[in-house]
This record gives C-alpha cells, sequence and structure tokens, in this order.
C-alpha cells in the first residue's frame, strides 16, 4: 500500500493546524518583522524613530553641542552693529555690550557712505566671478582626465600629487610662488642672466586677481578632484559598454554619460560657492597686501580686519560682517531655488 504525501499510516490526513507547522511559524514571522504602519500624516511616531536612531543621535551630539558653543552662540554678538561698542565700558568683553550706547542704524549708513567699503566689495566680486569661471571647472576637467587612466596605480599617483597642496598653509603656498614668480624667483634670474631684467609677477597690481586665482587652482584643485572622482565611481559601467554598443565615441560617451552622473554634485558645489561670493579669501590676501597694494587686494574679509582688529572699530565691523553674512544666506537661498528649478536636489530638497 502507498502513502500519499502527508498522509498517516491508516490512510487518514492530519488536521490542518498540525499539517504544516513550519509554514504557520514562516507567516508569524514575517508578520513580526514587518514594521508598524505609520502614524497619522504618514509620520513614524517619535518612540519608534528614537529606538531606532538613538545611537546615531548619541553620537552627533558632541558635534551639535560643538556646533552651537562655537558657531551659534556668538551669532548674539552681533548686537554690537547696532551700538557704538566700547569694550572697555563699565567692564569689558560681554559685560561691555550692556553698557554701550545704542545707535541703530547708523554705522549701516556709514558703510553706505564709505568708498573703501564699495572698493573692498568690487574687488571680492571681481574675483569671486574670475574663480568660478578660471577655477570651477578646473577640477572637473582634472577628474575626468584622471578617472580616464587605466591602469589604477597611475591614477593614485596622479590623484595624491594634485591633492597633496591642499594640506599646505597659505604661507607656505605664498612663499612657492614667490620663489618662482617673485623678483628674486627662479624665472627673474633666469631671465636676468639671458639679459632680461624686471620680472617680478608678484608685485603686479594689474595681475593680482590672475594671480590669487592661479594659487587657489594649485592648492585647491585636489579636493575637488577627490568629489568628483568619487561620483565618477558610481557610474554603472553598463553606461558606458551600452554606449559604445550604440556606437558612441569616448567624447559622446562622457558628454552623454559621464557628465550627467557629475551634475548633481556639481550643482550642489555651485551652490555652496554662490554662497559663499564675499568669502573670497583672508589670509591669502593679508599676507600679500603690502607687495601689491590696498587698491587690488582688499577684499570683504580683510577690509572687516582692518576696521575691527586694527582700527578697534568693532561696531562698524560687525555691521560689514552682518551684511555680508545676510548676502551670503540669500545667495544660497537663491542659487539652490535656482538648482530646484533645473531638477536637481541643491543643498536641500524642496
Amino acid at each position: 500500500m502507498s502513502l500519499t504525501a502527508g498522509s498517516r499510516p491508516d490512510g487518514t490526513r492530519p488536521p490542518a493546524a498540525a499539517e504544516e507547522p513550519a509554514a504557520a511559524v514562516a507567516a508569524a514571522t514575517v508578520k513580526e518583522s514587518v514594521p508598524r504602519k505609520a502614524g497619522k500624516g504618514g509620520k513614524v511616531p517619535f518612540r519608534v524613530r528614537w529606538r531606532r536612531d538613538r545611537a546615531l543621535i548619541v553620537m552627533t551630539l558632541p558635534v551639535i553641542v560643538l556646533l552651537v558653543i562655537f558657531n551659534y552662540v556668538p551669532l548674539l554678538g552681533n548686537v554690537v552693529a547696532f551700538q557704538e561698542y566700547d569694550p572697555y565700558a563699565a567692564g569689558n568683553g560681554i559685560t561691555a555690550i550692556f553698557h554701550s550706547p545704542w545707535v541703530g542704524v547708523e554705522q549701516f549708513s556709514r558703510m553706505m557712505d564709505d568708498p573703501l567699503f564699495w572698493s573692498a566689495t568690487k574687488n571680492t566680486i571681481v574675483l569671486f566671478v574670475l574663480q568660478l569661471v578660471l577655477f570651477f571647472p578646473v577640477p572637473i576637467a582634472l577628474a575626468l582626465v584622471i578617472n580616464s587612466v587605466i591602469r589604477p596605480r597611475v591614477r593614485a599617483v596622479a590623484q595624491a600629487i594634485m591633492y597633496l597642496p591642499h594640506f599646505f598653509s597659505w604661507v607656505l603656498v605664498v612663499t612657492v610662488f614667490q620663489q618662482i614668480l617673485g623678483g628674486a624667483g627662479i624665472i627673474a634670474q633666469t631671465l636676468e642672466d639671458h639679459g632680461w631684467s624686471g620680472f617680478d609677477l608678484m608685485t603686479d597690481a594689474d595681475l593680482f586677481k590672475y594671480l590669487v586665482t592661479a594659487q587657489a587652482v594649485w592648492k585647491d584643485a585636489g579636493w575637488g578632484i577627490i568629489v568628483f572622482l568619487a561620483a565618477l565611481s558610481a557610474v554603472s559601467t553598463d553606461l558606458y559598454e551600452a554606449a559604445a554598443m550604440d556606437g558612441a565615441g569616448r567624447w559622446r560617451r562622457m558628454w552623454h554619460v559621464t557628465l550627467p552622473a557629475l551634475r548633481p554634485v556639481i550643482a550642489l558645489l555651485l551652490v555652496l560657492r554662490v554662497g559663499d561670493a564675499l568669502s573670497v579669501g583672508f589670509e591669502q590676501f593679508l599676507l600679500q597686501r603690502w607687495a601689491v597694494g590696498a587698491g587690488a587686494s582688499e577684499v570683504l574679509d580683510t577690509y572687516v580686519w582692518n576696521m575691527g582688529i586694527q582700527n578697534g572699530d568693532f561696531s562698524y565691523a560687525a555691521a560689514v560682517g552682518l551684511v555680508k553674512g545676510v548676502i551670503g544666506v540669500c545667495l544660497v537661498l537663491g542659487a539652490n531655488k535656482v538648482a530646484h528649478l533645473l531638477g536637481e536636489q541643491g543643498v536641500y530638497k524642496k
């Protein structure tokens, strides 16, 4: 007598509850593993999110505390922009803020009438536009070149060499350029040996904006290369193979595959760069101020330094810094809005 699958020796079948205990256990396990439904409005309850993310929250708490102490609490000091701040009035430091007289928007009116402020603003805008046109595309182009190198060892060496200047201080960067392009540098000495004299690009006020742009490219292009290479590493090779099978050459593959993959990163960095338009640099310009004069090297950062620290006009310097910060925030929001209109995420989603 043959037995069918799942039957007893007497030919009867077991009850349904005992027939498939494994299936019942599996179904119960799956049911328990399904996450709870979200609350009203599709939001996960706070208790569930806390249990899920508490380890990450605890790890970020020290960073949040440092950010609040050193980045947000000092913002309260902007109140001196509406005062005639005297650091020695009835004490010093924070105590003096409560005893300094209020002047309203007098510091801002003074700023609007100051020709030195407008000269520094003009230099800042010119340098920003120049660096945006000449500096921003360089890391993208170098990343594409390095990414096209087949041998990983050669690619790693080239990447390390280009990234190394990012760790140099501006003192070292300016010194290197001085030894090459200065009046006593290698090029000047070589030309003098052949009867040419007077070569000194480090003291040429007309070429100063191109000089500082070249210094920024040499120092910081490597950081941008790392960012763009990381984005390129996420591009699937299947896309390149499909484009090659469709007859696309190297340039068309770069135009239709590589650049679209880089577009979100380019949009993000461009938004951040536009938001930082009024901060083209401080130490770089301060180190070379006396070589070319204040007319060519004065930017808003050095202007705030000179008025606030050197001249002791803290309220006026705070007013300039406050205007600079507000404009920077507006530029970030505006550039991010443009990124949204172009279909990119930008700094934050809609």
